[in-house]
């Protein structure tokens, strides 16, 4: 009997889940513009973009926790290499910056 064979997926456990889930809904609801290759997008074109690329390198087994999510799919575009950057209110700042600042405040809130 031959049983097929499917790439390695690394399975995220719960936590990382949540923390990712949460960073997908705060780049969401944050109401900033997301600016990827010199062009801006809204906030829900932003989080189904990097959800792309997320089952991607899910697929890959390329995401074992928020933190390479952030790297591998949040920093830079895997086609040019320019960063990825955000404008809130006016003021822009690299994306993987500000999802890092993020993450740390889900952390620091968590019971």
């Amino acid at each position: 009997m031959l049983l097929a064979t499917t790439p390695s997926q690394a399975q995220l456990d719960a936590r990382s889940q949540q923390e990712i889930n949460a960073l997908l809904g705060f780049v969401e609801s944050s109401g900033c513009l997301f600016i990827r290759n010199g062009s801006e997008y809204p906030a829900a074109e932003a989080r189904q973009h990097l959800q792309k690329k997320l089952d991607y390198l899910e697929n890959k087994g390329l995401v074992d926790n928020a933190e390479d999510f952030i790297a591998r799919a949040a920093t830079e575009s895997s086609m040019s290499g320019k960063p990825y950057k955000v404008n809130c209110a006016g003021q822009e700042q690299l994306s993987a910056d500000w999802l890092k600042q993020e993450l740390t405040r889900l952390r620091a809130a968590r019971p």
